[in-house]
């Protein structure tokens, strides 16, 4: 007898739905039998009823919450693209001007407008490893002759920038893998330009003028 009236309530779950279906249903069956059924359709209606605002609730909010993740992921990604981004340098090749775990801000603005000047320090995509970004200062601009050799050689060796290309040195010419190692670096390859250091607090400010003297005064 339990498994018949399972079956019964079950069924009845089906046809709430039905809207009128189950109401012909319920007005077919005996009279001991139509107020139970009677019953268990406004349950079930009402359960339907709950339980679709409830989704419908949960969905709005969820979809809502997505709509901002969006929204402020892309205001985010127009702001690091096109504003600037605070970096965390490491490595010896700039010192003194910056040190290992220095945090300066990489402005992007001067890259877009094609305003990069020598003496700028820049962050740049690595020639080799496209997931790697260098800090270097740009020493030389398209059309400029640039000197290749030691300080010590004898002879000494030039090379010209071509045209869309910046010649990219560290402060610490003792120690850093720059154009004089893998030559002329693309203009494209720029990221922005380094304008404030932030960290250490001591130090915080605009950063130094090149100690090296090798920045090409005027194009030959």
């Amino acid at each position: 007898m339990s498994t018949i009236w399972l079956f019964f309530v079950f069924f009845l779950r089906k046809l709430s739905g039905l809207g009128a279906s189950a109401s012909w249903l319920c007005s077919r069956l005996p009279g001991r039998f139509r107020s139970v059924a009677i019953t268990v359709c406004l349950v079930v209606t009402w359960e339907v009823s709950i339980g679709g605002d409830m989704f419908r609730r949960v969905l709005g909010k969820t979809l809502g919450f997505l709509g901002y993740t969006v929204q402020y992921g892309c205001i985010a990604h127009c702001a690091f693209e096109y504003i600037g981004e605070f970096v965390a340098c490491s490595g010896p090749s700039m010192e003194p001007t910056i040190t290992s775990h220095d945090v300066v801000f990489s402005e992007r603005l001067s890259r877009h407008l094609c305003r990069i000047e020598k003496g700028d320090i820049v962050i740049a995509k690595s020639p080799f490893d496209p997931h790697m970004n260098i800090c270097k200062r740009v020493i030389g601009l398209e059309g400029d002759k640039i000197c290749t050799s030691g300080p010590s050689d004898v002879f000494k060796t030039h090379q010209y920038v071509p045209k869309g290309h910046v010649w990219l040195e560290g402060d610490n010419l003792r120690n850093s893998t720059d154009s004089r190692s893998y030559g002329p670096v693309p203009y494209a390859l720029i990221r922005g330009r380094v304008c404030l250091k932030l960290w250490p607090p001591h130090n915080f400010g605009a950063l130094n003028q090149s100690p090296t003297g090798r920045i090409v005064k005027r194009s030959d």
